[in-house]
């Protein structure tokens, strides 16, 4: 198939979230990408977010890691090969195989999951290979197992059609699932309600027809109440709890000991009765109900204990197996699932099968490999503090950034630099964990792997090559393979292509099969065309093209008695609570247009303009006293560190707690990281770390100066340290944000750093009594470097003179250039809120005013929200916010 232009159009796989989203793709000259959605593809449609439609503008080869490195030279892979399968043989040697590791990620493919555990807990034969996606989805996976059996997810996206009902429980899919979001839209239109139980009043929750705005940790709380009131009510299902649940008598008696009355649970939540009442009468009318769970629910200290309060609702009422009705855990990456399924977590051994001995002799026959682990290994906390006290002397990471994702950072980035050898397997040649490798292995990128991801409704897609694999970057599991056979494992590795290691996957699951769910027999005899040509199929497969919407549909588990088990669970408080050092809760999250830590969306301009730097959001009237500021730079502490970060204040945030983005690393804002503010407090059972409370205290950062810096190539290195920038890339430029609270020292170093290099000639404009400065360096009519700092007045807009990096200046700019504003009068778009299409605040806020009165309204006029529909919630709580007066507070 080709588009307009002739390109041939490939049919590929979203590397984003868990929506799992098709992705058509038309590879030009010099890796032009135009992408579209696949509208064949059953997760999306056609339909695409801001960061999937964007995609084009991240596979260029800038920042690529393109060779092996070892330390800081270029070298053959033959010799990063022998010298990673030397010092991981060597250190097994001395002192056993525990001491070494791998870090994985949900970026892998299927295929890489399986070769990397493997190799590890097959042939090495340690536990210790762990994925970040015990940051995402650990808990989840521990609540299902327990409460199913295994880890498996019950429903499909088609019952978010179907329901009447959709309870969102620390999921604000407007902003991580976009597309899942805009697919309930027809749904909304016939009728469907929704519920969000969240801290922080999100799109998602502006737009809801309730608002739970829960308390810190009350989520058990409120989901036993919600329980003990359906039995109050009789609005249970005592047919379908006799038939195929155990554990009920137990939960009903563990609820009898905590006053599960309204009013009580209401106090406990700090929510209005009223409220309370209305989703309880919600959900004891709609049988058909959707109760979607991720983050918020998972990443906490009782992350096992929220997923299991849900769980047990919904098995108690019978809400499970049957369309529009389910517990829907949604995953955060692209391929969470196939790591979960291939054994990529420290506590799973492979297929669904865990360290009992039958399982592990089962897995161990299979592989031909005798030496197959025999316990769990350490999970992705534990592991890097074992990498700190010395336990751990070698790691392998793969396609992630721990030194900026994990909890109290700074402990990470200590423990990989004490590390005696560790090797990153990435697709860039720099960042926060890249600094500590001793080897770098260059990874294919999104665009060239080749593969298969299974996304959150258990559905297999495919991601095929828009692109020849570039320079020297080589397919994770045939760079785990090289490695394996270095280490003289090459029997067991020796796949000739990915379709190869697709096939031994698939016959795992069917070997020795006596139950198990998660069975893709109907796929493990496909050619290599066949492999090729694999259209989305949902697991189950037991033959091919013949996937499972549903699990459970006949009430059967997978359990020893076939029987689903309930299982008690108490609310408990927060692992550390609020006190006078450190009185307000801080929550940690995602935001709309970015991923992870930015190593790919980072590379799309369009991408960091909905929220350009790191912010804090404060309710007003807890910002009031402590003279923290909207605009302004605040400092966020905790007992682990600080970060400083814009003060963003709005009644959205529950009085009483923060909101702090998590996506910023040393290249975007050293001084805005998140993780290093949080503790490695963990859920006891899954290991999933606390992200969504840590007490943490707030105040002005209180500059004495501050400036912006226009580049057209991005500072290698200089900023004094003291200073705080933020680095936001434009399309012909890198803008950089600057603030310090030095003398004039300070502002001398950062005027020498911006004059380093520079081209052209310099225009200079200082005003000693302002404490102001204004420097732009012209080479011909081109603009290559704008400074500009004050001490005491106001800095102009960015826009206008961003936007003359992208073409010859014209002769009438030169003039007012270091006024920073053009001739004339000046437009400003306000902040931007599509970034499609490049519509400020100030166009929709002028289309509301002129009688748009809903977000299809407002595309008519402006154009917003009429390509990827990402900002359309955002668009509603603009035209909600004009309508209505201040939510009370």
């Amino acid at each position: 198939m080709a588009d307009g232009s002739g390109a041939a159009t490939i049919r590929t796989t979203c590397p984003y979230c868990g929506v799992g989203c098709g992705v058509s793709g038309a590879a030009g000259e010099s890796r032009t990408l135009a992408v579209a959605g696949d509208r064949a593809h059953p997760a999306n449609a056609g339909r695409l977010c801001s960061k999937g439609a964007a995609l084009g503008a991240t596979v260029g080869l800038e920042g690529r890691l393109l060779n092996p490195m070892i330390g800081d030279r270029e070298v053959s892979w033959k010799q990063a090969t022998a010298l990673v399968a030397r010092r991981f043989r060597e250190t097994i040697a001395r002192h056993g195989p525990d001491s070494v590791a791998f870090y994985v990620s949900g970026q892998l493919l299927t295929e890489d999951y399986y070769a990397a555990n493997k190799l590890m807990k097959g042939f090495i034969g340690s536990g210790n290979i762990d994925t970040n996606s015990r940051l995402c989805m650990a808990s989840a996976v521990a609540a299902h197992k327990q409460a199913f059996g295994a880890d498996l997810v019950p429903g499909c996206y088609e019952d978010l059609d179907l329901a009447d009902l959709v309870v969102f429980s620390g999921h604000n899919a407007a902003w991580t699932h976009p597309v899942l979001f805009r697919r309930m839209e027809a749904a909304r239109a016939r009728g469907q309600k929704h519920v969000v139980i969240d801290p922080r009043r999100t799109d998602t929750a502006e737009g809801a027809d309730l608002h739970l705005p829960l308390a810190p940790q009350m989520d058990v709380r409120l989901w036993n109440g919600l329980l003990a009131d359906l039995i109050r009510r009789g609005a249970i299902d005592r047919a379908y709890i006799d038939s195929h649940v155990n554990g009920f008598a137990a939960v009903e008696a563990a609820l009898a000991e905590v006053d599960q009355s309204p009013t009580a649970v209401a106090a406990d939540c700090g929510l209005a009765l009223a409220d309370l009442n209305t989703f309880y009468d919600l959900f004891a009318a709609t049988s058909r109900t959707v109760s979607l769970f991720s983050m918020g629910a998972n990443q906490s200290a009782q992350g096992v204990a929220k997923g299991l309060a849900i769980l047990n609702v919904h098995l108690a009422t019978g809400r499970i197996g049957k369309p529009g009705a389910c517990p829907f855990s949604i995953t955060g990456q692209p391929n969470a699932m196939g790591g979960r399924e291939t054994g990529g977590m420290a506590n799973t051994l492979a297929g669904h099968m865990d360290f009992a001995p039958e399982d592990r002799d089962r897995v161990a026959r299979f592989w031909g490999a005798p030496d197959t682990a025999r316990a769990p290994g350490l999970k992705a906390v534990e592991m890097f503090e074992a990498i700190h006290d010395g336990r751990i002397k070698a790691v392998w990471i793969m396609a992630t950034n721990p030194a900026v994702s994990l909890p109290d950072t700074g402990r990470v980035r200590e423990a990989l630099a004490r590390c005696p050898f560790v090797a990153v397997s990435d697709c860039v040649a720099d960042g926060d964990t890249l600094r500590h490798a001793h080897v770098k292995l260059p990874a294919l990128a999104w665009g060239e792997k080749n593969g298969t991801v299974t996304n959150s409704e258990r559905c297999i897609s495919r991601q095929r090559p828009l692109f020849a694999a570039p320079a020297q970057a080589r397919a994770d599991w045939r760079i785990i393979a090289d490695v394996a056979a270095a280490m003289g494992f090459a029997d067991g590795f020796s796949w000739p292509d990915a379709s190869a290691v697709f096939r031994e996957w698939t016959r795992l699951t069917a070997y020795e099969n006596g139950g198990r769910l998660l069975d893709l027999s109907g796929l493990k005899g496909l050619s290599r065309p066949a492999y090729d040509a694999l259209e989305p199929v949902q697991w189950p497969v037991h033959a091919p093209g013949r996937g499972t919407p549903r699990l459970f549909t006949d009430g059967r588990f997978q359990t020893a008695d076939g029987r689903s088990r309930m299982i008690p669970v108490r609310a408990a408080g927060p692992a550390s609570a609020v006190d006078g050092v450190y009185p307000m809760s801080l929550n940690t999250g995602r935001i709309r247009d970015q991923w992870h830590t930015m190593t790919r969306t980072g590379l799309a301009p369009d991408l960091c303009r909905h929220a350009p730097e790191p912010f804090v959001e404060i309710h007003p009237r807890d910002a009031a006293p402590l003279g923290v500021t909207e605009g302004a730079l605040a400092r966020v502490t905790t007992a682990r560190g600080e970060s400083v970060a814009v003060a963003r204040l709005t009644d959205r945030q529950r009085r009483g707690s923060l909101f702090l983005p998590m996506h910023w690393s040393d290249a975007f804002a050293p001084a805005g990281r998140s993780n290093g503010l949080i503790a490695p407090n963990l859920d006891p059972v899954s290991g999933q770390p606390e992200f969504k409370h840590t007490p943490a205290r707030i105040r002005p950062w209180r500059e004495t100066w501050k400036g912006f810096l226009l580049t057209a190539e991005p500072l290698v290195a200089g900023m004094p340290a003291e200073v705080i920038w933020r680095r936001i890339p434009q399309t012909a430029c890198q803008q950089y944000e600057i603030a310090g609270r030095g003398d004039e020292a300070e502002r001398d170093a950062v005027r020498k750093l911006a004059g380093r290099g520079a081209r052209g000639e310099a225009l200079v404009y200082e005003d000693a009594r302002a404490g102001s400065i204004r420097l732009a360096w012209v080479a011909g009519d081109r603009l290559t470097r704008v400074l500009f700092m004050t001490t005491s007045g106001t800095l102009p807009p960015r826009d206008w003179l961003i936007d003359l990096f992208e073409a010859p200046m014209p002769p009438q700019a030169r003039a007012t250039l270091l006024f920073g504003r053009p001739p004339g009068p000046v437009v400003d778009a306000g902040p931007m809120v599509c970034v499609c299409l490049k519509v400020g605040a100030r166009a929709i806020d002028a289309a509301i005013a002129s009688g748009a009165g809903s977000p299809d309204a407002i595309g008519a006029v402006t154009g917003a929200g009429t390509n990827c529909g990402s900002c359309r919630p955002e668009l509603a709580r603009m035209i909600a916010d004009k309508r209505e007066p201040a939510h009370a507070v």
